[in-house]
């Protein structure tokens, strides 16, 4: 079987209980570090790095579900929606002018202040004066071995905002 990536592997072991009693409440969010990595050739000024934030929703038997947001509002301006599907929603900015030739990209790489080693769900690209944001779910297993699934991706405060879940 398919060992769960850390994000999930604490939620699973818990147990639905355990999430009444306040292990992962609705009420904590947990913070996601996108450490940004500036390419090789033409770095510019890039931030140091992203913050994104996600919430566990009340448990529902059967299933969990995720909501969470990444901070764009911080280095960009005009952010919206590019694309979206079943598997991931594309949101596009404009680089703030100190951030405008920053040439790098980012993916999760801390949460909650512990290393993660999964495979990051959420990608971010600088370059062209503009932030593009990923999230995307191919690839990422739930505890029964079915694709993760998107179930919102949009905006809310001027940043993407999106809820992704899977079976338990």
């Amino acid at each position: 079987m398919m060992q769960a990536p850390t994000i999930w592997r604490s939620l699973l072991w818990a147990g639905p209980m355990s999430l009444l009693t306040g292990f992962g409440s609705a009420a904590l969010a947990t913070t996601i570090e996108l450490d940004v990595l500036p390419t090789l050739d033409l770095p510019g000024n890039c931030p140091a790095q992203l913050i994104a934030h996600e919430t566990l929703r009340p448990y529902t038997e059967g299933s969990y579900s995720r909501d969470g947001m990444i901070k764009l509002r911080d280095i960009a301006t005009n952010v919206r929606v590019a694309r979206s599907d079943v598997f991931s929603t594309t949101w596009v900015a404009t680089l703030k002018p100190e951030f405008r030739n920053c040439e790098g990209s980012a993916i999760i790489n801390r949460i909650d202040d512990e290393t993660y080693e999964g495979h990051s769900y959420l990608q971010v690209q600088l370059a062209d004066g503009e932030v593009t944001a990923v999230l995307d779910m191919t690839g990422i297993p739930d505890a029964n071995g079915f694709t993760s699934t998107r179930m919102f991706g949009g905006l809310r405060d001027g940043n993407p905002r999106w809820t992704w879940g899977g079976s338990d």
